[in-house]
């Protein structure tokens, strides 16, 4: 598998995970009392953060930049 095959593939599974996370509701969850609590929303947006993130540098490696303008 190529390096542009595997960023590729990183990237939609990264989005995947993105677009599952951003489909749940934490704001139920703080409704309910915390002994409740299926899961911590603040967990919850950590997690879209962090996904976030690993996509925005899929991307870079993606496009072939780096830091600083140098083209890879």
């Amino acid at each position: 598998m190529s390096k542009d095959e595997f960023l590729y593939k990183l990237h939609v599974e990264i989005e995947e995970e993105l677009i599952i996370a951003e489909a749940g509701h934490p704001e139920e969850e703080m409704g309910r009392p915390v002994t409740e609590w299926l899961y911590d929303p603040t967990d919850v947006e950590r997690e879209k953060i962090a996904l976030r993130v690993l996509r925005d540098a899929v991307e870079v490696l993606e496009d072939g930049s780096r830091p600083g303008g140098d083209v890879a």
